[in-house]
């Protein structure tokens, strides 16, 4: 079946963004559900529209989806205010989607997971909710609705908060204490996570599929860290916490307004966010280097000067 609506929860984030973006480009119409409607009119277009609705009031769900043919959803949270807030989001909501979904007879969903979500032995909180979500996702499979669900690591781009985060710190004070600093990770660029996420919309092929995402290379958090300071051409001290200390520094700063860094987060930080060896991205997707994009999403280099560099990886003749 041709898809020509789409929903999507959790539109209004960074990912929903640009995944929105790609959507309209495909030629199909979005429903963008959000809470706050009215703080997000930049979405709005004569192809997306987005709607007053609370995700987690089932009749408010089935009605804002109605007539839709498929639905990504992109909820996730990475700090939680309340006792209850990653099940909320990461598994209560799935299961009404699904529910929702087979109540309308609505045949694909697209889940937003975590790299390595659910693993045996995982203790963070975050991580463990998002792979019940995944698993819950994936029941309904049996029900006759296809899903696929994506894995990725941190991802960034323009506007991330990963990148831009580790930036501002940087610029605010001359020496930045590093909580994980050997935690490894393969950032992945944005456009490479949303090329696969609408790759798979119509391919019979993603049915009941599990993605992990990774970018072409594995670093520590610490260098990472190191190499946005080298963009900015800022001199800083860095100084990696142990692994003692960086728990300290969860205990502390989750009691501060906002919840910079959480145990859980320092919990999440000790599975490293990288794929197994020789996975790659589907669909022939090639993997963007954080370093051809990195300049651009810190605001040093503008974009058009990567143009050579994408149209090399594209296979095209530069211009």
């Amino acid at each position: 079946m041709k898809i020509k609506q789409v929903g999507i929860l959790g539109g209004t984030g960074f990912v929903g963004r640009y995944l929105a973006s790609a959507l309209v480009r495909r030629g199909q119409r979005v429903r963008v559900l959000s809470r706050h409607p009215q703080r997000h009119r930049d979405l709005v277009s004569r192809e997306v529209a987005v709607l007053e609705t609370d995700i987690h009031n089932p009749q408010q769900l089935r009605e804002r989806l109605q007539g839709v043919d498929a639905v990504f959803n992109l909820v996730g949270i990475h700090n939680e205010s309340g006792s209850s807030g990653f099940v909320r989001a990461h598994v209560e909501v799935p299961k009404s989607l699904v529910s929702a979904c087979s109540d309308l007879g609505i045949g694909r969903i697209l889940h937003m997971s975590a790299l390595h979500a659910g693993d045996v032995g995982v203790k963070s909180n975050y991580m463990r909710t998002k792979g019940e979500g995944e698993a819950l996702a994936h029941e309904a499979n049996s029900q006759g609705i296809a899903v696929s669900s994506f894995q990725p690591s941190v991802i960034f781009g323009h506007k991330d908060s990963f990148l831009n985060r580790f930036a501002t710190l940087l610029r605010l004070s001359p020496v930045l204490p590093l909580a994980c600093p050997n935690a490894k990770m393969a950032p992945i660029y944005i456009e490479d996570v949303v090329n696969a996420m609408v790759s798979a919309l119509e391919n019979p092929s993603s049915h009941g599929q599990r993605y992990p995402l990774c970018g072409p290379k594995v670093y520590t958090l610490l260098e990472i860290v190191e190499y946005i300071a080298q963009v900015l051409s800022l001199s800083r001290i860095i100084l990696p916490l142990s692994s003692g200390l960086s728990r300290l520094e969860g205990e502390i700063m989750e009691w501060i307004p906002g919840k910079p860094f959480s145990v859980d987060n320092y919990l999440s930080l000790q599975v490293d966010s990288t794929c197994a060896p020789g996975v790659r991205l589907p669909f022939g997707i090639q993997a963007t280097p954080l370093e051809v994009i990195a300049p651009y999403a810190l605001g040093k280099q503008p974009l058009r000067n990567r143009y050579p560099t994408f149209r090399e990886q594209a296979g095209r003749d530069p211009i």
